[in-house]
């Protein structure tokens, strides 16, 4: 279930807790009257069955709740009542395979700035990329694979796509573009750097035979993989079993991709560089096209539309 908490004016309080009251999804009611001060007006609160969710806020937001007051929720981990229980009963539905659409949106706006810790969490992984690649090393691989913050801004224009919300997707496509060149920079720097001072032979990843070849083999698998990770990575954030958000980030070869374009180009391995870019773009497009082709095919349970708000700068 989630925890709803709605700050609205006087003269709405008895509509909103009446709505509340009504819908078969929500228990525990709570008004407390005059409890806001900045928007000053009273503070109602109710835990909502997660498949109801979509429809209880839209009836809030045609209030206007979301502009004179505000509107917040939260995941509950455990509920011990009969009203909750009855409430998840009589919602339709399962409330693990519902969707909150204004949650998501929320969620994937908040992981599509282009911002110094998505920066760093980008720039480390392909520098872990670039070790792994320079030491053929796959268990270095995976551990930038893990740390790559990507799928944040992927699921982002996916959803923006989706829900035709063009501001999320110019966002999110503002990041990628930005995040990975700057990115592969530094990683480009740091690999001349390391060549430069002896920590590695300039010929190392010359030749054939290396265990971290795979990362630049484009082949039929490259967007086979990529189109079930974006699945499961969506039906992960849309289902809220984000666990396997780490099989998601182990299966795409994006940031490892991107390592190996950097120190291909320091190398002067120029044959390299190009498929690599290219894994890259392939595992990019793969994973938005499933994710998208995931959220159309869960537009069935599509209750309403979201409330047409600006996404937060913060």
């Amino acid at each position: 279930m989630l925890h709803l908490r709605a700050i609205c004016p006087t003269e709405h309080t008895e509509a909103v807790v009446s709505r509340l009251q009504e819908h078969p999804g929500v228990a525990h009611v709570v008004l407390l009257p005059g409890a806001a001060v900045a928007p000053k007006g009273d503070v109602v609160e109710a835990d909502i069955a997660r498949e109801a969710t979509d429809e209880v806020i839209a009836s809030l937001c045609e209030l206007g709740v979301d502009h004179s007051g505000g509107i917040t929720l939260e995941q509950i981990d455990t509920a011990l009542s009969d009203a909750a229980d009855e409430a998840e009963k009589e919602a339709p539905g399962d409330g693990t395979d519902a969707l909150v659409w204004e949650e998501l949106l929320a969620r994937t706006g908040d992981e599509s700035r282009l911002n110094a810790t998505f920066m760093a969490f980008l720039a480390i992984a392909c520098l872990l990329a670039a070790v792994g690649v320079i030491t053929d090393s796959p268990v270095t691989i995976v551990g930038a694979m893990v740390v790559g913050p990507e799928f944040g801004p992927l699921a982002a224009i996916a959803v923006g796509l989706v829900r035709r919300r063009w501001d999320l997707v110019r966002r999110a496509s503002l990041v990628l573009a930005i995040g990975f060149p700057l990115a592969m920079a530094i990683t480009a720097g740091g690999t001349a750097l390391g060549s430069a001072v002896g920590l590695f032979d300039a010929r190392a990843i010359a030749g054939d035979g290396h265990q971290v070849d795979f990362v630049y083999d484009i082949g039929p698998w490259s967007l086979i993989v990529a189109l079930l990770a974006g699945a499961a990575g969506m039906l992960s954030m849309t289902s809220a079993k984000s666990a396997a958000l780490v099989g998601v980030f182990i299966s795409v070869t994006t940031v490892p991709a991107a390592g190996y374009a950097s120190v291909a180009a320091i190398l002067g391995e120029w044959n390299r560089v190009l498929p690599s870019v290219g894994q890259l773009v392939i595992n990019l497009v793969g994973i938005v096209l499933a994710a998208a082709a995931v959220l159309l095919v869960r537009r069935a349970t599509w209750t309403t539309v979201d409330a047409g708000r600006p996404l937060s700068s913060g």
